[in-house]
């Protein structure tokens, strides 16, 4: 699917199919990696997450299928799939599976 740096460019998908769960795993696919910023989906097992960290860039994640479990300075909120938060620039936030997920994180660096 795609051209060869990964991306669907030109085709139609949904967010869901560009990615499979992997047990006990993180998976990631980047589908735009542009200097004004990217797009990457995320398929995250029952249990997982990413810890607490910061970027310098606001961030947009949309859940797409699952249950997630998003902290924003130190603000707990729960999303399922068809929601969606804006992660601010700075500060500190954490995502953990409280069931498997699929996410689309949007980084926009300008």
């Amino acid at each position: 699917m795609g051209d060869s740096k990964g991306a669907a460019t030109g085709q139609v998908f949904t967010t869901s199919e560009m990615i499979a769960y992997q047990e006990g795993s993180v998976v990631s696919r980047t589908l735009i990696d542009k200097k004004i910023g990217t797009i990457t989906v995320f398929a995250f097992d029952e249990g997982q997450g990413l810890s607490e960290h910061t970027a310098p860039f606001d961030a947009f994640v949309q859940i797409v299928d699952g249950e997630a479990e998003v902290v924003i300075s130190g603000d707990e909120h729960v999303l399922k799939a068809g929601q969606m938060v804006i992660m601010p620039a700075n500060q500190p936030h954490a995502v953990r599976a409280r069931k498997r997920f699929k996410m689309l994180l949007v980084m926009i660096r300008a």
